[in-house]
């Protein structure tokens, strides 16, 4: 479809001012401007109007009730005097006058058969007059009428005859309503000019009250952008309102956690690099052993290389601890997520890790409090627990125990892991899940350990939405417990 280049012109600035408006709109500090006027102006507005209705309504209320009074005595005098028959009375004429000038208004008087026989503008007489009010008055009814759009109010008066509660006419006078309405339209005025200078104070209010309430989310965005630019360690303290102190403090706790999280980044890295440097060094040095002993007998050659190869498979320890680890980092990513039999499988991991417990004559039980069904992911899970069992062993006593038990109530299952090892002191407790940390380096060093396994078995924990704990006295043994939902909740 072919468009005009002028059009194409039109549309392009009408999207350009939509977005300048709504890009406009969508500042706080516009919006508090905004709202802080309405909520001052819209009160002023209603108030002006309020009070310009009540005096409209009040001065016609009081120009009614005169003009009635009015009317009410003039025709009764038309009644007494016979005006009816003879309007030459110049007596009621100059009273009828009188009040056309008072009021600027007009006077009719109608007889019995609804003819006008006097008027005060010399327009009418002669002529009938069957408007409705006057009907109702002919009936013995005293009326009135404001009409706002012509500015008048009109009242009617039955005139007595000579009979008791005989009408013997009508009375029907039209007043204007001018001087109301000049008196509105300078309230009018003097209100507006009154709401205009409201306004304009509104608008200085709102400025100000705007500046303050923006400032200390402006200096919270500074913040945000300096780390994006470049890490701070500057703590904030924004507490000019209670949210802003909220908010600095939580933007203080994530600065804290970005700072921790580049620590351990930083220590990770450089405990990998060690972790992985040490077992090359180590093959590096028997090598070069190996290469200056020309004549070295074929057991020392034999009992190098198995050094070596011990070297290699902590290596490939290592490297699939750390896999293992980055995997679990993903949390709820790759999350298989399988109903499983908890016993058969709790079962499985300790007959695979039996053999580990044969060498050091530990003795491993299994308790069961229940038939347990979970919806987990089987390898993670497996993982966890292996190296939870697989520690109990390997720092345990000769002829020692390790006992794993099951349990299960409506929301949960529960896993505790026993041993009667070596113990953690009280002091290392808080720091065991943590990555590369050993308790004691030398004697893990000896068991092949890698400082992973129980980070890996809390993340896998964790990853399940679940939680372990430690309970462990330095000699006594150790107790992990795992809690971990039935049914799988995805974040």
């Amino acid at each position: 479809m072919y468009i005009q280049s002028g059009e194409w012109v039109i549309i392009s600035r009408a999207k350009r001012h939509f977005r300048v408006r709504d890009r406009v709109f969508k500042n706080m500090r516009v919006r508090i401007i905004v709202l802080f006027v309405l909520a001052g102006l819209v009160p002023c507005l209603a108030a002006l109007f309020g009070i310009v209705k009540f005096y409209e309504l009040h001065a016609v209320e009081l120009r009614t009730a005169e003009i009635q009074n009015q009317c009410t005595i003039l025709s009764n005098q038309l009644g007494n005097y016979g005006y009816l028959a003879d309007t030459s009375s110049e007596v009621i004429n100059a009273n009828l006058t009188q009040l056309t000038n008072i009021y600027n208004g007009r006077v009719m008087i109608i007889d019995s058969e609804l003819n006008v026989i006097k008027d005060t503008y010399s327009l009418d007489e002669g002529k009938t007059d069957v408007s409705e009010n006057v009907i109702r008055c002919m009936q013995g009814e005293t009326t009135n009428q404001y009409d706002r759009r012509n500015h008048y109010i009109e009242v009617t008066s039955p005139i007595p005859g000579g009979e008791e509660g005989k009408v013997a006419g009508v009375m029907l006078a039209t007043v204007s309503t001018d001087s109301i309405e000049a008196t509105i339209q300078m309230l009018y005025t003097h209100g507006g000019v009154v709401v205009g200078i409201i306004f304009i104070l509104l608008i200085v209010c709102g400025v100000f009250i705007a500046d303050r309430m923006v400032r200390p989310i402006h200096r919270i965005t500074g913040a945000i952008e300096n780390v994006t630019e470049g890490y701070s360690d500057d703590v904030l303290h924004v507490d000019t309102f209670t949210e802003t102190k909220q908010l600095s403090e939580a933007f203080n706790k994530m600065l804290g956690r970005l700072k921790l999280l580049d620590e351990s980044r930083e220590e990770f890295v450089s405990n990998v690099s060690h972790e992985l440097k040490t077992p090359m060094t180590s093959m590096k040095v028997l090598a070069d052993s190996l290469l200056e002993m020309k004549e070295a007998p074929v057991e020392m050659y034999q009992e190098f290389m198995q050094d070596i190869a011990k070297e290699i498979d902590r290596e490939n320890q290592i490297i699939t601890d750390l896999l293992s680890l980055v995997k679990m980092d993903k949390t709820g990513q790759n999350m298989n997520i399988q109903t499983v039999n908890i016993n058969e499988l709790l079962e499985q991991t300790l007959k695979r890790l039996r053999p580990i417990a044969d060498k050091k004559n530990v003795e491993m039980v299994m308790e069961s409090f229940r038939p347990v069904t979970a919806e987990i992911d089987e390898m993670k899970f497996t993982l966890a627990i292996s190296n939870l069992v697989e520690n109990a062993i390997k720092y345990n006593h000769d002829n020692g125990w390790v006992h794993v038990s099951l349990n299960a109530d409506h929301k949960y299952f529960y896993i505790k892991v026993e041993d009667s090892g070596i113990g953690i002191p009280e002091k290392d407790q808080p720091h065991i899940f943590e990555r590369f940390y050993r308790v004691d380096k030398s004697h893990s060093r000896e068991i092949g350990g890698t400082g992973l396994g129980l980070a890996i078995a809390r993340n896998a924990v964790i990853v399940h939405r679940g939680a372990i704990k430690v309970y462990s006295n330095e000699g006594e043994g150790t107790t992990f417990t795992v809690r971990i939902p039935l049914i799988y909740v995805a974040a």
